[in-house]
């Protein structure tokens, strides 16, 4: 029982490093890592539960009876690279925060916005 369900506490085990990195850290770059790993442990837990043992692939072939089905690794492979789109989108603008308020913390953003707000 222990081995077979390694995948499973991997998943869990990054999925919660990641949730961890996006509460607990007020840098920008940091949170998007965190969102990384998050986003990773979903890839794997798709990947694993799209495993058959013993399945072939999905041609018709002479004494087999079982076939995986290749559609949930196909849904990770589009979801990778909306996953590499999205990322590439929240650097770019991370370096536009950067550019506008001089630092990707959190607080020091929220701050400087509030000293704004209350010069105007």
């Amino acid at each position: 029982m222990g081995f077979s369900l390694f995948n499973y506490w991997v998943v869990i085990l990054l999925m919660m490093a990641g949730f961890y990195t996006v509460i607990a850290s007020g840098n920008l770059v940091k949170k998007i890592v965190g969102l990384n790993i998050f986003q990773t442990s979903v890839f794997i837990m798709y990947i694993s539960i799209g495993k058959v043992f013993g399945g072939s692939v999905p041609i018709l072939a002479a004494n087999t009876d079982l076939y995986s089905n290749p559609l949930p690794h196909v849904l990770i492979l589009t979801a990778i690279v909306v996953g590499v789109a999205t990322t590439s989108l929240a650097l770019s603008l991370a370096i536009r925060i950067r550019e506008a308020y001089g630092t990707v913390e959190e607080n020091d953003i929220l701050e400087i916005s509030r000293r704004e707000d209350d010069e105007e």
